[in-house]
């Protein structure tokens, strides 16, 4: 369940608890008259079933400029109410995809912050220790911290609705992301190759990691995998199976190897790495795009009178 807490100018009030009232899926509704203070206006609360939340919310969408709404996840509800209005929804709570919520979530996603530039940085220096030790243990946690499957679920919802400057802003995060990581990668190996902590060689002795610089037909189709799997990982607030999906694709592995290799000059390496993160993120966005097109137009629960 959802709980919605809406403030409603008072001309209009009646208006919006008939929509209320309307939705399958919509229960305890209570209104407190004149309580609102900033915006002024009625104060609305109500449960409604995340399969509902579509209708709900595109229906009241004059209330972003008129008034305001805020939604929770409700983690426990003790109501046979409840039930009733989730028996009564359409489709199954986790299956739902509440789109006004994945909007907002994917246009903060797709912001450049010191945060993520941050982990973005300490991932790719993982990556790259991982590489220089023939270490997978060290590559798997690289790829579990690294935070670019946020701009690459932005740049699929961007496509899906045609809103290009989210697009652009999510791929602008994500070429940001990977240069300030790979240069700073790329400085404290160029530092550590100076002091004589690894050379050439350690490039040629690592057979753990060269799947990373070797793309090829299985790269691809576990990308367009991980890029199904992480779409619906997000839509459901699964994030136990995103993790998974950070395990499955080498993006951040790949910028670690490319900054060594930048700093050995070794630009085969350079190129097999690179190459493998284009695969990948090529291959994640053909499918997250995919996938919310497919939860869009066939699964019943999306609620085709959202304007979203």
């Amino acid at each position: 369940m959802l709980h919605l807490r809406l403030i409603i100018p008072a001309a209009r009030t009646e208006e919006a608890t008939a929509v209320l009232e309307d939705c399958p899926g919509v229960t305890n509704i209570v209104v407190l008259p004149g309580a609102a203070r900033e915006p002024r206006g009625d104060l609305v609360f109500c449960d409604a079933a995340r399969e509902s939340a579509n209708e709900v919310l595109g229906r009241l969408k004059w209330l972003e400029t008129e008034g305001s709404i805020a939604a929770e996840q409700v983690d426990l509800s003790l109501s046979k109410a409840a039930e009733d209005a989730i028996e009564e929804a359409p489709g199954d709570p986790d299956d739902a995809v509440i789109w006004e919520e994945l909007a907002q979530k994917v246009s903060t996603d797709s912001r450049v912050t010191w945060a993520y530039l941050a982990f973005f940085a300490i991932a790719t220096q993982l990556a790259g220790i991982g590489v220089l030790q023939n270490s997978p243990i060290l590559i798997v946690g690289a790829m579990v911290l690294g935070p670019e499957f946020g701009a690459v679920a932005a740049v699929c919802f961007g496509l899906l609705n045609v809103r290009w400057h989210l697009v652009a802003t999510a791929l602008r995060t994500l070429v940001i992301g990977f240069l300030v990581a790979i240069a700073i990668t790329f400085a404290c190996a160029f530092v550590s190759q100076w002091l004589g902590w690894f050379d050439m060689s350690n490039l040629r002795e690592n057979e753990e990691v060269q799947f990373i610089v070797k793309p090829d037909r299985w790269s691809f189709i576990v990308a367009l995998l991980a890029g199904a799997a992480g779409v619906l990982s997000v839509t459901a607030g699964k994030s136990s199976a995103l993790v998974g999906v950070f395990i499955s694709v080498t993006t951040v592995p790949a910028a670690g190897y490319a900054a060594v290799a930048l700093s050995l000059s070794d630009w085969n390496e350079v190129a097999g790495s690179v190459s493998q993160l284009a695969v990948n993120i090529l291959g994640m966005v053909i499918a997250g795009t995919v996938t919310l097109w497919i939860q869009r137009r066939f699964w019943p629960q999306v609620g085709r009178r959202s304007s979203v």
